[in-house]
């Protein structure tokens, strides 16, 4: 599906040398997610470009439950998705999904509920409203309206990382930071909690 929409694509053809959507046109396919289990995060490992984000250690009580990926065999996963639930701080359950994208790409501002591809005119002209850590440097997040949800964007190692959380309380888990891992790096051994699969993510 069309990762700015979730709308069909048409596949590579004799006309078209890469998956169109009649909306957007040319677009990196969104594939069916993954199983949240060892295997289905090696099947996103495969040929992703870009850092497969994972707050560690996970919010107390929290759990993975999926993985997605927007690319093809051509040019690799040029976008993905972790998604994670657990209790709310402020009560009831709470999911986050951690997209991290090419620029361009539109996973991110789909999740979001916005128009995309990116943030969008405004972004980040004030100060930051969150921020998030990565091999001992921060990276500042901003918050991005967007509907029924907490949505904040910023931009780590040349990449957009989006946090959008359900419902939009659960927000705060942001305000002390998160501390992330980069699940494409060697020599990690993370005994990770699996949950059920993901509602948000792509069937």
């Amino acid at each position: 599906m069309c990762p700015r929409c979730g709308g069909p694509v048409t596949a590579p053809s004799a006309w078209s040398s890469g998956w169109r959507c009649q909306w957007h046109g040319v677009i990196s396919p969104l594939r069916p997610a993954y199983r949240p289990s060892p295997e289905g995060l090696q099947g996103l490992l495969r040929d992703v470009k870009v850092p497969v984000w994972l707050p560690w250690p996970l919010p107390d009580g929290w759990l993975v439950t999926g993985f997605a990926g927007a690319g093809d065999d051509r040019s690799g996963g040029r976008g993905c998705v972790v998604a994670l639930s657990g209790p709310n701080p402020v009560g009831g359950l709470g999911e986050m999904l951690l997209v991290s994208e090419e620029m361009g790409v539109g996973l991110g501002a789909w999740l979001a509920g916005l128009p995309g591809p990116d943030p969008g005119e405004g972004f980040a002209t004030c100060q930051p409203e969150a921020f998030v850590r990565f091999a001992h440097h921060e990276f500042p997040l901003w918050h991005v309206e967007a509907p029924h949800r907490a949505a904040f964007a910023g931009e780590v190692l040349g990449n957009w990382l989006w946090v959008v959380l359900w419902p939009d309380t659960a927000g705060m888990l942001l305000m002390e930071g998160l501390s992330l891992r980069d699940l494409r790096d060697p020599g990690q051994d993370l005994d990770l909690p699996f949950g059920a699969p993901s509602p948000r993510l792509p069937s």
